[in-house]
């Protein structure tokens, strides 16, 4: 397998993007890293007595048109590198979505499944206390991602409103519904995954009642992926995968059985009623639809030309490396790039920091209405960007995004 630092590949989309635009040098030496990078050690007293020192971030990757906005990561094998294209693409998530936002993200290296919920909270308020000065409801606004949940959210705001001296909800979104989360918050990154499908089937003229489904990765994004593709279309999902490996029924799974059996025992592996298979088998498998919602570098130039699917819909953030989407191109298969098939979660970010700042909240219905609005237009800004300029739906995307960065910057007088 090919080894892939994620933020050469975000550097490598650029310059490629670049060209497609004709960008002046000093443009793209403008976009082409961090604006702020911030990396902090962060004491934390363990339940044994000891201290131990963990390693965190948060960058900042371009700010210009406002305030920036990613989410934080708890992952052993976290990297800074990791971070800077993780904000470089919300950079461009947000641009592309149209929201008055920038890009951010921060994590930290460490092991969740290690660590007691006393030891957990004590992580996630000292971060705070480390990066404090860097974040706020109008600098840049974090959010839950990998391994980081509503709970370590709220955790995260008590402590900055403590340092800060009062109430500050909106210094970080997806929070639990009682300290200034938003309704729809929970499943939005599979509710916006699944209006760009929706789009996409209408494009190739798929019915997705029909449809069979395969999705890698069975976490937040995956788990939700699985059961709206059901209750909205009517799909047969086939197999879904974790970390630990796969599993299979071509006749369709039950979803809230494979959920349940997770829940007990940690895992996909072994449900009942499925074969097992592997992470790599499940992007290989003859069906109309796979989603990836598992982490970077799924699909390489190793196994790119063994994909079916006619539709693949990037729910996790950097799956596919540039010389597998080139494969991918060739082979006619519709790519929802990632950040445009993963907007809905920082979408409704947005939607929380909107509520937050005029303290009136929306229903689930009217946060699903907008989202879906804003998805539908930046899809099919997305599809005739590509075939204007005849690239991937992946350089469409960015097309589209770093125009309005772009533009942002030269009438800020930036460049």
């Amino acid at each position: 397998m090919e080894k892939n630092n994620p933020f050469e590949i975000a550097q490598k989309q650029l310059y490629t993007c670049a060209k497609v635009l004709n960008l002046e040098d000093d443009v793209v030496r403008m976009l082409e890293n961090p604006m702020q990078q911030v990396q902090v050690s962060i004491p934390v007293k363990m339940d044994n007595g000891t201290t131990k020192v963990f390693q965190g971030f948060r960058i900042i990757y371009n700010n210009v048109l406002g305030p920036a906005k990613g989410g934080i990561r708890f992952h052993p094998e976290e990297t800074i590198d990791t971070v800077r294209a993780l904000a470089a693409w919300m950079t461009w998530k947000c641009a592309l979505l149209d929201v008055p936002l920038g890009g951010g993200k921060g994590g930290i290296i460490c092991n969740t499944k290690e660590l007691s919920e006393g030891e957990l909270e004590r992580l996630s308020r000292s971060y705070i206390d480390c990066v404090w000065q860097f974040i706020g409801p109008d600098v840049d606004v974090p959010a839950p991602d990998v391994y980081t949940t509503p709970q370590i959210m709220a955790w995260m705001m008590d402590e900055y409103s403590k340092l800060s001296g009062k109430n500050q909800f909106g210094v970080l979104t997806g929070k639990p519904l009682n300290v200034g989360g938003s309704a729809g918050r929970g499943d939005a990154t599979a509710m916006g995954g699944m209006y760009t499908i929706r789009e996409a089937a209408k494009e190739v003229g798929m019915d997705l009642s029909k449809a069979k489904i395969a999705i890698q990765g069975f976490g937040n994004a995956g788990s939700f992926a699985a059961k709206l593709s059901q209750e909205l279309f009517g799909a047969t999902v086939v197999a879904v995968s974790d970390s630990k490996g796969g599993v299979y029924n071509p006749d369709g799974l039950d979803i809230a059985e494979v959920l349940k059996h997770k829940k007990e025992t940690k895992s996909v592996i072994n449900a009942p009623n499925t074969e097992t298979i592997t992470n790599t088998q499940v992007l290989e498998l003859d069906v109309d639809i796979i989603i990836a919602a598992a982490l970077e570098n799924a699909i390489t130039k190793d196994n790119a030309g063994n994909i079916k699917a006619t539709i693949l819909a990037e729910l996790a953030n950097g799956p596919t490396t540039p010389e597998a989407d080139e494969i991918l191109y060739k082979n006619g298969i519709h790519v929802i790039p990632d950040f445009l098939c993963n907007a809905g979660g920082v979408t409704a970010s947005y939607f929380e920091m909107v509520q937050n700042t005029y303290m009136y909240y929306w229903t689930a219905e009217e946060v699903y209405a907008r989202l879906d609005q804003k998805m539908t237009k930046a899809y099919h800004e997305v599809l005739y960007a590509s075939k204007n300029h005849n690239v991937t739906m992946r350089m469409g995307a960015y097309t589209v995004a770093v125009t309005r960065v772009v533009d942002a910057m030269k009438t800020r007088g930036w460049v």
